[in-house]
């Protein structure tokens, strides 16, 4: 199994928490989501790059795309894409209502 192939199926879960979160009108604060992934996308760059030129990780060339950030193939930063849209879904979905005003007095 590929990388990629890897990453479409928890992707395709991740999507399904994030549109139910969607549908429930409990949808993230996507402004503050994309503020998120635009730190995180960063250091995931910075630092994927330090531990595969390293030697700490290293990836079998006919597994992955081919497609790299430095020398960090693109499909490594599926995990932080994931985690920038379940997380802040899961959490909605977790959360309470708030009392409608009618029933707080």
């Amino acid at each position: 199994m590929t990388y990629t192939l890897l990453n479409l199926v928890f992707l395709g879960v991740v999507a399904l928490v994030a549109l139910a979160a969607v549908l429930a009108r409990r949808a993230p604060h996507w402004k503050a989501v994309g503020l998120a992934a635009v730190l995180m996308l960063a250091l995931t760059a910075i630092f994927d790059n330090v531990i595969i030129g390293t030697g700490l990780v290293a990836y079998d060339d006919s597994l992955i795309s081919g497609v790299l950030i430095g020398i960090a193939p693109i499909e490594d930063f599926a995990y932080t894409v994931a985690a920038l849209v379940l997380l802040p879904a899961v959490w909605e979905l977790l959360r309470r209502p708030a009392p409608r005003q009618d029933e707080a007095s």
